[in-house]
């Protein structure tokens, strides 16, 4: 069982899925594998200077860019155009700008303004100057900084979708009941997994921070892999019947919808109600193109029948890189074009082994990294965005199972 407990995985019905067919790892030498990644990473830290801001800055201004258009065509009439350029923007903010910002990707870049640096990055009141989405900043950071790149491909990994679908991997579950949970969750995912999830797991780690040594022995608070859930552990946050709940809409909820879907319109009414409307129906059309866009370049990442889970914890920094490169995917780029529609997430690889890196480096370093794989016969997943959405549709519909170590 994926946390050795029978016992646990009998009463958790849901944990005894997914159990794939069992590929060992690499036999390779592993600390020689770890020394050139190693060495690799310094020799890009040495590098870190001015481009890397600027790149940055790059893509933070075709980010805006996206916005500033989107609205300027949005008051006219309802249109695809506009609610595309407004979903553009608002992927790119989070994938490229806040993604890599909040990992310290640019704290030892020389010059960074303190507005581009993890300390300061949507903190308090700059959330709304800097990064207001339906999550909110420190519950994103910590369940994917922390548990995600920490735990990436384990039981207690909250992204791991093989467990967190195990509802609709379900042969029982009729396959339009299957699809329809599919694209409903797709359509909208940041507000009804992303942020919930997000938030859910921060409050559970101020539960375990605020427990006595005693407490934490003899009643440990459980873990994302072990609660119960339908699909997964934030699911409790959507109806509004706790405190922990009541936190997620004035905290997560009521600060985006208000905004983006209130004010913003709002501002358009001296053109008329008509401008007013329209704006509205792009705004809303613009988040269901968002969370789509965002699914299909962030699910596929960690997931198909080419690519590892793993149980238990990691023992070594070798274990972590080759975990990270095996249990992670990339996508084709190499242009600046590429890269921001799939915001600098098909450099998946390079990005799990070293987290706190400027997504410029991702794409410098990729080749060096794959040529390292391949000297070690460790296997480096490149493969079509569309190709790799296809084998996460199978193992998301249970057609497909993950590798699981032996």
């Amino acid at each position: 069982m994926a946390d050795g407990s029978k016992d646990n995985a009998t009463a958790q019905p849901w944990r005894q899925l997914g159990d794939g067919h069992a590929v060992p790892l690499p036999d390779i030498d592993r600390e020689a594998f770890a020394a050139e990644i190693s060495a690799l990473r310094r020799e890009l830290i040495a590098d870190l200077g001015p481009a890397d801001l600027a790149h940055l800055r790059k893509m933070e201004r075709w980010g805006r860019a996206c916005t500033l258009l989107g609205y300027a065509l949005a008051w006219m009439v309802p249109n695809p155009i506009a609610a595309l350029l407004l979903a553009l923007g608002n992927v790119a903010r989070w994938t490229m700008v806040t993604h890599h910002v909040m990992h310290r990707g640019y704290d030892r870049v020389p010059g960074v303004p303190a507005r581009l640096s993890s300390k300061s990055y949507a903190l308090g009141w700059r959330r709304y100057l800097d990064w207001l989405d339906w999550m909110h900043p420190a519950a994103w950071a910590h369940e994917h900084n922390h548990l995600h790149h920490f735990h990436t491909g384990e039981i207690d990994d909250p992204d791991l979708v093989e467990h967190n679908a195990w509802l609709i991997r379900l042969r029982a579950t009729p396959r339009p009941v299957k699809w329809l949970l599919a694209l409903l969750l797709m359509a909208t995912w940041k507000l009804t997994y992303y942020a919930p999830n997000t938030l859910w797991a921060l409050q559970q780690q101020r539960l375990i921070r605020a427990q006595s040594p005693e407490q934490a022995s003899s009643q440990p608070l459980p873990t994302p892999g072990t609660v119960w859930r339908l699909l997964y552990p934030g699911e409790r946050l959507l109806l509004p019947l706790s405190r922990r709940a009541l936190e997620f809409y004035a905290r997560c909820v009521l600060p985006y919808g208000l905004i983006r879907f209130g004010l913003i319109p709002a501002l358009f009414l001296p053109l008329g109600t008509w401008a007013w409307a329209a704006v509205l129906i792009n705004s809303l059309l613009a988040e269901i193109i968002a969370n789509i866009h965002a699914f299909v370049i962030i699910v596929p990442n960690h997931a198909g029948d080419d690519v590892w889970r793993f149980d238990g914890r990691v023992k070594d920094k070798a274990e972590f890189y080759l975990r990270q490169v095996t249990g992670s995917v990339n996508y084709p780029g190499g242009s600046d074009g590429q890269d921001f529609l799939m915001g600098y997430l098909n450099y998946q690889i390079e990005h799990h082994v070293w987290p706190d890196l400027p997504m410029g480096k991702y794409r410098q370093a990729a080749p060096r990294l794959k040529a390292i794989c391949a000297r070690h016969g460790v296997p480096y997943i490149e493969e079509n965005v569309f190709l790799r959405f296809k084998r996460m549709w199978a193992i998301l519909m249970g057609d497909a199972a993950m590798r699981r170590v032996i």
